[in-house]
């Protein structure tokens, strides 16, 4: 295992050391240590069972970690409310989506914002439209109730209402799911525009040729382990670890 062509003289903004956690007497994660530098895209792959979701969900305060250490801007973020997690500048787009069905789209946008809003409506307005700029449906959306949006509509406003925060990193958990390939291949791209602009992502993702295409760097889940590191060119050249983990 590398570091490949990471950006090792920057400290990372999301580090993760000897990470475990337990449904009971379960181990899900047994010890997963990872490093997410800024500006990156990294995908956590896997099949179903292996801990992406339980690794996401014990960084967002979801779930309790049993032991280890994740440092997120050099504050170690174990045991923090989520809430507090999400004002320190780490944001979740849930499994699910998980927007509010009964809210229109403008509404869903501007529960997003209840930090700063009243304090800075011209920065609200600004990333709204920077939101609008990614996905012009939903702006075309606006009074629409959120829950009457198809799948791939609702995974936007997800990925949208997570913007309006104005987070320093950007967590995706499975945001292909239950969703029509045509706009899964939306979703992609407009992951990689968002990174363009600077945005620091961890991409959650089962699909994991499409997650590995877009990423910096890559690691892969086995069992709650990480099986294998690298950038994503070293795993797509590995025809054993392609049968293996992303057939």
């Amino acid at each position: 295992m590398t570091m490949g062509d990471r950006k090792s003289n920057e400290t990372p903004i999301l580090s993760v050391k000897d990470l475990h956690v337990a449904y009971g007497k379960i181990l899900a994660l047994k010890g997963i240590s990872f490093d997410v530098y800024p500006g990156e895209i990294v995908s956590i792959l896997g099949a179903n069972g292996a801990g992406k979701t339980t690794t996401i969900n014990t960084l967002t305060g979801v779930l309790r970690a049993k032991s280890g250490t994740a440092l997120f801007k050099g504050q170690n973020i174990l045991g923090i409310p989520t809430h507090k997690i999400t004002q320190m500048g780490m944001v979740q787009v849930p499994e699910g989506r998980h927007i509010f069905p009964d809210l229109t789209v403008a509404e869903n946008l501007r529960v997003a914002a209840f930090l700063y809003e009243k304090k800075n409506k011209p920065l609200y307005e600004e990333r709204k439209e920077y939101v609008f700029g990614l996905f012009p449906k939903l702006k075309e959306r606006l009074s629409q109730a959120g829950g009457t949006l198809s799948g791939g509509e609702q995974q936007m406003l997800a990925i949208g209402r997570a913007l309006i925060t104005g987070s320093d990193l950007l967590l995706l958990d499975e945001p292909s799911m239950g969703i029509a390939p045509n706009l899964v291949i939306e979703i992609f791209d407009n992951i990689q525009k968002i990174a363009a602009q600077g945005q620091t992502i961890m991409l959650v993702e089962q699909n994991a040729m499409m997650a590995s295409e877009i990423a910096d760097y890559c690691y892969v889940l086995e069992t709650g382990t990480v099986a294998f590191e690298g950038t994503s060119e070293k795993i797509k050249g590995d025809s054993h670890i392609v049968e293996a983990y992303l057939g």
